[in-house]
């Protein structure tokens, strides 16, 4: 089973997806536990704050070591070697999101997501508290929780029994530094676009060689920075099947 622990101020946002689709069938199935926590239950002043001024000056907050180191230690414990969980907290300066990361961690047994908000995290929790800061992509939003669903979502389908179709994690975009080709089904002719011949033909070598073929042509147009790593893997007769 892997354990995830969120910690946020907004836990409400999380409630209706941790019930539904792929993330509800592996909360409900056994293989996923996602417990999400408020960061504000680790406060010590009346009004519960969470943020403050900025050193230095500047616009907007920044989020308080004390109730976020609190909160980190009280679900993961003290940062160290001994230390179970992985804490990760979803920051635009962190190492972007990728699915061999993905992968990785579903292999584990315990995650802890660190949402942060306003202008960022006070540095102390980082080097105190936090194992990996990680990234969705080069954009910003107003804080960490849709970043922590992503990465839920991610891993849940990763997890054995989630999938209708365990096949459906095997060839997927990503595997290989490819993208996946383009889909198709019924009905045969729509619109006066036919499905390709080949995929009606029955041949099961003749498919996979078409879809192989398409990964590749999808990921030069696309994303030319993925097809650089894999045309590397496949000059080496690594890649090839």
């Amino acid at each position: 089973m892997l354990r995830i622990d969120v910690i946020s101020i907004f836990p409400g946002l999380f409630e209706p997806f941790l019930s539904e689709s792929i993330v509800g069938i592996a909360r409900r199935g056994g293989p996923l536990a996602v417990q999400v926590h408020d960061l504000r239950d680790w406060t010590q002043d009346r009004h519960r704050s969470v943020d403050d001024a900025p050193y230095g000056g500047g616009p907007g907050m920044v989020m308080k070591p004390e109730p976020l180191v609190a909160a980190i230690e009280a679900v993961a414990g003290e940062k160290g070697p001994e230390r179970q969980a992985r804490v990760l907290l979803l920051t635009p300066q962190g190492e972007r999101l990728d699915q061999a990361r993905l992968e990785g961690w579903a292999a584990g047994e315990h995650l802890v997501l660190v949402c942060g908000r306003y202008e960022g995290v006070d540095q102390r929790v980082v080097e105190l508290a936090v194992d990996e800061e990680v990234s969705i992509g080069d954009f910003v939003l107003s804080g960490g929780e849709i970043p922590a669903m992503v990465l839920i979502e991610g891993l849940a389908r990763l997890l054995p029994g989630v999938l209708g179709n365990p096949d459906s994690a095997i060839w997927e975009s990503f595997r290989g530094d490819l993208l996946e080709g383009p889909h198709y089904t019924r009905p045969p002719e729509f619109r006066g676009r036919a499905v390709p011949a080949v995929l009606r033909s029955g041949d099961h070598a003749a498919v996979a060689r078409w879809r192989a073929e398409q990964a590749r042509e999808t990921t030069k147009r696309r994303r030319p920075d993925l097809w650089e790593l894999a045309s590397g893997r496949v000059g080496r007769g690594e890649d090839e099947k």
